[in-house]
């Protein structure tokens, strides 16, 4: 089942990254900034191809520096030192050790950079408050994140790569989903089929949930186990040369599915229809919201709807934009976004559907 794994991964191209950084430099000069420290893992690799992830919830691989005028320094600490070497000019990199915060702010000041903005949102106010007594901090939201909207070529082809190896799993899963084998053990054979496709880790924890079990959106497997006769919510995604999947499937295992299954199933796919129909560049992300939520309201079962569309992926399985009520912005071509639809009912269970779906030039694609 191993889809293509001696390819290439097109996002480790030097070029690539310098490109990325480029266009953040002219959002700095459009905003009258001289720098920017990126502490947020996604953001660091889009820029650098550096660490995707920080070592530990608690611990840091290292931050950049992207300056308006150059040059760009990766800071980070000695256990890094050879991989940043790999791809980054060791003239332009900065180990800390003691003191880190005192350390990275002379640094900065050397560079004439007394000032500088960071990411409010993934910046701990602990290492906040302790490099602020070293160099002038200004909050800012979302200077990468915008440029991480609309995917290039060579993300979209990464998208497709995993989302291929996502469509292998699910294909296997009437195999897996067998009365006796319960959620956790089911997750532990999804997770092994992910790495054997081709996928280095999950995306997420995967979510196989059995009956009343699956009226939970982010259920966690556990020992309930699968019957002869129950359904299967099954959401689950990989990463495959730094990019996620995401997709869910709703099961019926046994023989002829109930009536309310088949009805539930058949609303969430008519409400992902409509949607999928209609999505094209222009249209507001609370309107793609709405395609579906009126399409539920036809059958008098909107309340059943408890959260958003979807939503982005890319480096990371969640992120921009958000097709929620509440979300502003509109579709542009290069979106990926996550179409995903349900009905949840306590005392039954629950139905999603799921589709990663590129926004074209007119109109949108399933991945």
């Amino acid at each position: 089942m191993r889809l293509n794994p001696g390819m290439e991964n097109p996002t480790t191209d030097t070029a690539v990254h310098a490109a990325r950084r480029e266009r953040l430099r002219a959002r700095l000069a459009e905003a009258g900034h001289k720098a920017i420290l990126i502490s947020h893992a996604a953001n660091r690799y889009y820029l650098s191809g550096f660490e995707l992830h920080d070592p530990q919830c608690n611990e840091s691989a290292g931050m950049l520096c992207v300056t308006r005028n150059g040059p760009d320094i990766l800071l980070t600490d000695p256990r890094f030192l050879d991989a940043a070497r790999r791809l980054w000019p060791e003239e332009d990199i900065f180990i800390y050790a003691a003191d880190r915060y005192r350390a990275m702010g002379e640094f900065l000041k050397g560079m004439g950079l007394p000032r500088i903005l960071f990411e409010a949102r993934s910046l701990t106010y602990d290492t906040h408050a302790r490099l602020s007594d070293h160099i002038e901090l200004v909050p800012s939201a979302g200077f990468v994140e915008d440029l991480r909207l609309c995917k290039d070529p060579a993300e979209i082809d990464l998208l497709r790569r995993s989302c291929a190896v996502n469509h292998a799993v699910l294909s296997r899963l009437p195999d897996v989903l067998v009365p006796g084998m319960t959620e956790a053990q089911a997750a532990w054979e999804i997770e092994k089929l992910f790495r054997e496709g081709g996928a280095s880790e999950l995306s997420f924890p995967s979510i196989v949930a059995v009956d009343e079990n699956a009226a939970l959106p982010h259920a966690v497997p556990g020992p309930r186990a699968i019957t002869d006769g129950c359904l299967v919510l099954v959401d689950v995604g990989g990463r495959v040369d730094g990019y996620c999947s995401d997709q869910t499937r709703t099961f019926w295992v046994g023989g002829t599915p109930s009536d309310r299954f088949r009805r539930t199933v058949d609303m969430v796919r008519e409400a992902q229809d409509a949607a999928l129909a209609a999505l094209r560049p222009g249209l507001t992300h609370q309107e793609a919201f709405l395609l579906a939520q009126n399409a539920f309201a036809t059958h008098g079962v909107a309340a059943a709807f408890t959260h958003s569309l979807g939503h982005g992926i890319g480096l990371e399985t969640h992120e921009p934009p958000s097709l929620s009520p509440y979300a502003e912005g509109k579709l542009a071509p290069g979106m990926v976004v996550t179409v995903e639809p349900g009905l949840y009912y306590p005392d039954w269970g629950g139905v999603r559907w799921e589709y990663m779906v590129l926004v074209t030039d007119d109109g949108a694609e399933i991945l």
